[in-house]
């Protein structure tokens, strides 16, 4: 029986499933990746999970990646004890303060206070603030000095520490914050294996996150999260500068006109396959399942379309962190998935800029391998440039089995659409055994038969130089 799911997920851990059981149900279960959310985290805590993660892995014999989401530059209002009521036509001011209480004065209305001390430098007059992900709408009317005063046109109850969302307006933020760096040593420490940056606007913020991690000798592969307005006029330029791309569909419901996020989340989809880069669609995906135990029809319908798309990964937010269900989440994505990939019509992605002998090398093994059927690739990288580019193609229906003796690369490959990755010693002295020894592998996992061939593209072959080849592979004939 063979891999059944080519679409990866991510689930980001929590209250509800940071305990060892927990864990190791959800691992077994088939999660790829494991979500450290840093805007909720200590670095303590971040230490204690990465290295149960690990533990727990080693128990039940299956790896899965660490992914550290960063906060990145991100406006918010202050803290406070209590909840206020924000009504239609109220007056209010917004204020740099380092007070932690909202204040409330009958003489000079509302002060909310926010943590952002440039904040009336970036703003200007007839801007829209949206807080706490747009459900409270304010007008700006009004900048004297550093007071913002504004008028509330959408009203809501208003906690502590709510996101600021200024659509359209740049904020002149640093791309990485001093929590930022500071979150990132702790991922250096502990050998984190993706770094997801919020809040990117220019290809220079993900080239500024590189060099500290090339700094640090960090082998950590970058995702640039898509969460506003800016960061879409430069997509383009932000995918290539990247290693992956996320769809933060949050924000991005906020700071656009909702009936453009569909087409947004396509346009990321296709961009990232054409760039050979992944791409992670998030937020929403199952939502109603914090509370209940089955998700909408329109869930259902929404990880689906995810799935057609060929998105690399769907991410789990607070369904795995504080909901009730996790476990259930992971079942479901995994029925829909095994359905939807099972009904796609065998085709490759086209488009792909392919001018590299090795890569139309790779076309070829993909399209043997689908015409033949039943038939699965065998990959073997130290760079990981096959299993990139081979999971780009999107050979649907068709297992991609690869392996590496490089760490880091086989992590990488951990979020890469339908690739099942394997960590083995590779033997240069005699390659065959490498592949033999792979097979073995696959066979004990009852993931080839006896009676199906392998299309094998290895680069092992290495003495007095390499040797690029295809092969196509009887187990029968092999013995």
């Amino acid at each position: 029986m063979k891999p059944h799911r080519q679409t990866k997920i991510i689930f980001t851990i929590g209250p509800t499933t940071e305990s060892e059981e927990m864990l190791r149900r959800l691992i077994l279960e088939g999660v790829d990746i494991c979500r450290i959310n840093m805007a909720h985290a200590t670095h303590e805590w971040t230490k204690t999970i990465c290295r149960r993660i690990r533990k727990v892995c080693k128990e039940v014999g299956r790896d899965i990646a660490l992914l550290m989401d960063v906060k990145g530059p991100e406006i918010r209002t202050n803290s406070r004890e209590d909840v206020i009521e924000l009504k239609v036509g109220d007056k209010v001011e917004l204020l740099y303060e380092n007070d932690p209480e909202i204040k409330v004065s009958k003489e000079d209305g509302l002060v909310i206070g926010i943590n952002y001390p440039l904040f009336h430098e970036d703003i200007s007059v007839k801007d829209i603030v949206l807080v706490d992900n747009g459900l409270i709408g304010l007008h700006v009317d009004q900048i004297v000095e550093n007071r913002v005063f504004a008028t509330v046109k959408e009203g809501g109850p208003l906690g502590s520490k709510r996101h600021i969302n200024l659509p359209g307006v740049r904020v002149n933020l640093p791309s990485l914050t001093q929590k930022d760096l500071a979150d990132l040593k702790v991922a250096f420490e502990e050998n984190i294996d993706f770094v997801a940056l919020s809040f990117v606007r220019e290809p220079d913020d993900i080239d500024l996150l590189r060099s500290f991690l090339n700094e640090h000798q960090s082998r950590a592969k970058i995702i640039a999260k898509i969460e506003e307005q800016q960061g879409l006029k430069n997509l383009e330029a932000i995918t290539k500068a990247s290693d992956g791309v996320m769809v933060a569909r949050g924000d991005l419901g906020i700071e656009c006109p909702l009936e453009e996020l569909p087409i947004i989340q396509h346009k990321m989809i296709k961009g990232a396959i054409l760039e050979g880069k992944f791409v992670i669609v998030a937020t929403h995906m199952l939502e109603s399942m914090i509370h209940a135990p089955v998700p909408t029809r329109a869930e259902v319908s929404d990880i689906a379309n995810a799935i057609l798309e060929q998105s690399d990964c769907v991410m789990l937010s607070g369904e795995t962190t504080t909901g009730k269900y996790p476990l259930e989440c992971v079942r479901v994505i995994n029925k829909i998935s095994g359905r939807m990939e099972a009904l796609m019509t065998p085709k490759l992605t086209e488009g792909l800029d392919l001018k590299h002998p090795k890569a139309m090398m790779l076309r070829s093994a993909a399209t043997l391998a689908m015409d033949l059927k039943n038939t699965s690739i065998l990959l073997f990288t130290r760079s990981g440039y096959l299993p990139r580019t081979i999971s780009s193609l999107r050979p649907n229906k068709v297992p991609v089995f690869a392996f590496t003796d490089v760490p880091h690369i086989y992590k990488s490959m951990h979020i890469q659409w339908g690739i099942e990755p394997f960590l083995i010693d590779f033997d240069d002295e005699n390659p065959e055994r490498t592949v033999h020894q792979a097979i073995e592998i696959l066979t004990a996992k009852n993931w080839i038969q006896q009676d199906e061939y392998i299309v094998t593209m290895t680069n092992l072959f290495n003495r007095g130089g390499t040797i690029e080849s295809i092969q196509l592979r009887s187990l029968e004939e092999m013995g």
